[in-house]
């Protein structure tokens, strides 16, 4: 099994890494394997509205000069997709946001190719705004058809420059459960 993570921070190994990082010692704990994808420095654009995923059904995107199809092909591999953000102007990255609009325009055109797979937010923030990111991270996922896990808080962590995400002790045990779940869900839909 294996769950493949998102950061969608402009900031690779910022505080959204750290708490992706975080669920990922409960994934690997559990012997399921992990992957992170940092956005950082990549260049994805927005769906453009082409409509040729619709056409063509063939799990890629018309849009062939990003790295959007090597993503989806990750994505249609993995039993479980995380998707981090930190929070920008009250909502998740516009990186972030390209990728889940392509990347759930590819899903939907080809059968929902997403669908009954785990799914799970993981925000960082500063102060506020955390809520509206995380809840445009999930829309992707129950779009998707696709199993979304929660934890024993909302998947967010607080801190402002890199690394202060570290000293949030709920958020690290948000993502710490998180984990847990995430590893329990898949070994019931993937015994």
């Amino acid at each position: 099994m294996k769950v493949v993570a998102f950061n969608g921070s402009a900031r690779k190994d910022g505080n959204t890494a750290i708490l992706i990082r975080q669920v990922f010692k409960e994934l690997e704990s559990a012997k399921i394997k992990t992957e992170l994808i940092q956005l950082g420095g990549e260049k994805i654009y927005g769906c453009i509205g082409c409509g040729k995923c619709l056409v063509t059904k063939d799990n890629k995107c018309a849009l062939s000069d990003d790295p959007l199809n090597e993503y989806v092909a990750k994505m249609a591999q993995a039993e479980g997709i995380i998707i981090g953000s930190p929070t920008y102007f009250a909502d998740c990255t516009a990186g972030a946001k390209a990728l889940i609009e392509r990347a759930g325009m590819v899903g939907r055109s080809n059968n929902n190719l997403f669908k009954r797979k785990a799914g799970a937010a993981v925000v960082s923030v500063r102060r506020g705004g955390a809520i509206h990111a995380f809840d445009s991270l999930n829309h992707f996922f129950s779009i998707s058809e696709m199993i979304v896990v929660g934890a024993s808080y909302w998947n967010m962590g607080v801190g402002r420059q890199a690394g202060e995400v570290s000293a949030d002790r709920e958020g690290l045990e948000t993502m710490s459960n998180l984990g847990k779940n995430m590893a329990w869900l898949l070994k019931k839909i993937h015994p």
